[in-house]
């Protein structure tokens, strides 16, 4: 691997590991921050409202900027749209304000969903060059991050720390990594608009896009994974608090102990998916993550519940990077399928928070929970979508030669 891409693959990992760091700052002071605003479970779910309809309207948007104008400055102005929700956080917690946190959580959903197709993209196309698996342990640095911001977390809920000055320094910090990392992302990266322009007609990718089967199947996969791991996201300290009657620190822990399985799981997934292929490895995922929720649903024992954890994030640590990774794989346009896939997921978070806010509370947030059980038991039927025919090799991010990495990764699968 050459130095330019050596410094390249490091600040996408700088990328996934900001969001990975603001978003578990959040999570583990949700306790807080709710007493601050005196919100019911409801008032919570319209809350987080804000993080879903932020995400939903950045991945619209987002395929259609790297197709204009590259991944770069989508990243770019993601990662600043996180580090300036921090800091309205912090204010909308210091001054008791729920319309203000639910702004701060727009602001990160924007920043989060804009830049999640962009950083994809790129990372895909890293995968092309290097010619080895690097998107699950790209989100692996998303899960270190979650692990990070959650140890700070449940630090700061243990003695007391102000919300609104943990907020302030977590974009201290994301603020720093940022101004290093965005030096290493080249220029161009995704850019496809400006070269359609000079033909004669638009070409048909983005409408074949859409038509096609299997890459909505792909979707369908996302979607489920991504609402296992954005309940935990957004709720699994109150449901450990609420749920099983933890104290605030201890539901911060229990967040931060799903965060690191998450990490585990990313880091070494990749040996697996080179050993089994992905669809395997999807439907082992999907089992392992709704056997942990059904623990965690249905038992009455808090320990017992807290170490059920580790299986849900064990299991929902891989099946959103993989399904990115196979939709980049699938055809041509990579941003267009990368977009459309993570669009699905999405969906995710635009009903997932707000939904199970209402259920948890009508019924608990323990009942509410069976909800994403059933999602994601989906996923353990839809594994195959994610497999690469040997007989059809997919092309490349960039639109050149096709990838030898996804007919080596399938193989061993089929």
């Amino acid at each position: 691997m050459d130095p330019a891409t050596r410094r390249r693959r490091t600040a996408l990992f700088l990328f996934f590991l900001m969001p990975g760091l603001s978003i578990s700052s959040w999570v583990t002071r949700t306790p807080d921050i709710r007493d601050q605003l005196g919100a019911s479970t409801a008032q919570m779910g319209i809350v987080l409202f804000g993080l879903s309809i932020g995400s939903m309207l950045g991945v619209l948007g987002s395929g259609a900027l790297v197709a204009r104008f590259g991944t770069r400055p989508v990243m770019g102005v993601g990662t600043a749209l996180i580090i300036l929700s921090m800091v309205v956080i912090g204010g909308g917690a210091l001054w008791s304000s729920a319309p203000l946190v639910m702004a701060g959580l727009f602001l990160f959903g924007a920043g989060m969903g804009g830049g999640e197709v962009a950083v994809n993209v790129d990372g895909a196309e890293v995968e092309q060059i290097i010619g080895r698996t690097v998107l699950p342990t790209l989100h692996g640095f998303f899960s270190l991050g979650t692990v990070v911001g959650a140890t700070l977390g449940i630090v700061c809920t243990a003695v007391g720390f102000p919300v609104h000055w943990h907020m302030a320094a977590i974009a201290a910090v994301t603020t720093l990594t940022f101004a290093y990392a965005l030096r290493a992302i080249p220029h161009g990266v995704g850019r496809t608009r400006a070269e359609r322009q000079s033909g004669t007609h638009e070409p048909r990718p983005r409408p074949a896009v859409w038509k096609d089967r299997r890459l909505l199947l792909i979707g369908g996969i996302v979607l489920t994974m991504a609402l296992a791991e954005g309940a935990a996201n957004d709720w699994l300290p109150l449901l450990m608090v609420d749920g099983h009657d933890m104290d605030p620190a201890l539901g911060s822990a229990v967040y931060a102990g799903f965060a690191a399985a998450m990490a585990i799981g990313r880091f070494g997934g990749g040996f697996f998916i080179d050993r089994f292929g992905r669809a395997p490895v999807v439907r082992a995922s999907a089992i392992s993550a709704a056997l942990g929720l059904a623990v965690v649903i249905f038992a009455d024992n808090a320990v017992l519940a807290g170490a059920a954890v580790l299986l849900w994030g064990l299991g929902a640590s891989l099946g959103f990077p993989l399904a990115l990774s196979a939709a980049g794989d699938s055809g041509p346009d990579a941003a267009a399928r990368v977009s459309l896939v993570a669009m699905i997921g999405y969906v995710a978070f635009l009903v997932g928070p707000p939904g199970l806010g209402f259920l948890g509370d009508h019924y608990g947030l323990r009942a509410a929970m069976v909800v994403v059980l059933a999602c994601v038991a989906v996923a353990v039927f839809l594994a195959p979508a994610v497999t690469t025919r040997t007989t059809t090799t997919a092309p490349a991010a960039s639109g050149g030669e096709p990838s030898p990495r996804a007919e080596r990764l399938e193989q061993p699968g089929q």
